[in-house]
């Protein structure tokens, strides 16, 4: 049987829930490419299945921000995913700010585990800082699902040199994002 993997590509394209903009990049799209490269790469591995939450990039889920959150969520739910990843560019008001940083509902629990996974090969693959994997309750899409969740800051937009790996270098996070999964499953 397959594990099924629901991959949130975070924010929408414009208007309400949109996300961070940076050095000429747009938050909304990366997190939407890296979440179509990461879906095909399960694709190829049948021990995985997969649903995204935007199926084209100018899609728009929900009609306010409760309402686009509580959709990604409700989608994973009634598919009956094993496994919920939401993919997002961190953002500072300092320029300096960088790395990699993955969230969870709590510590030592599934999540937890595939998370350091996950971060390990981030870090590695696209040798950025590891600001590790963090507790935060507070986020709907983790205290929401029914399953295993994570919401995966893939680095910062508004950091010049992880603006660069942001746009240049989108296969890679999927990659990273797959081999943390694959090491921590298999």
């Amino acid at each position: 049987m397959a594990i099924k993997i629901f991959i949130d590509q975070g924010h929408n394209p414009f208007g309400f829930n949109s996300g961070a903009e940076a050095n000429g990049l747009k938050e909304q799209d990366i997190n939407y490419n890296v979440g179509i490269y990461l879906a095909q790469l399960l694709r190829q591995d049948n021990r995985f299945e997969v649903l995204t939450s935007r199926t084209c990039i100018t899609q728009v889920v929900g009609y306010s921000n409760n309402s686009s959150l509580a959709e990604r969520v409700g989608l994973a739910n009634r598919w009956g995913a094993d496994w919920f990843l939401s993919i997002h560019c961190n953002s500072s008001t300092n320029p300096n700010a960088q790395g990699s940083e993955i969230f969870v509902y709590r510590s030592r629990n599934q999540a937890w585990y595939m998370a350091q996974q996950i971060l390990v090969q981030i870090t590695r693959q696209l040798q950025l800082r590891d600001r590790g994997v963090k507790i935060n309750p507070d986020f709907y899409v983790l205290r929401s699902t029914d399953m295993p969740a994570m919401l995966i800051e893939l680095a910062f937009i508004t950091n010049i040199s992880d603006a660069q790996k942001l746009a240049y270098s989108q296969r890679i996070f999927a990659q990273a994002i797959y081999d943390g999964i694959v090491n921590y499953l298999f």
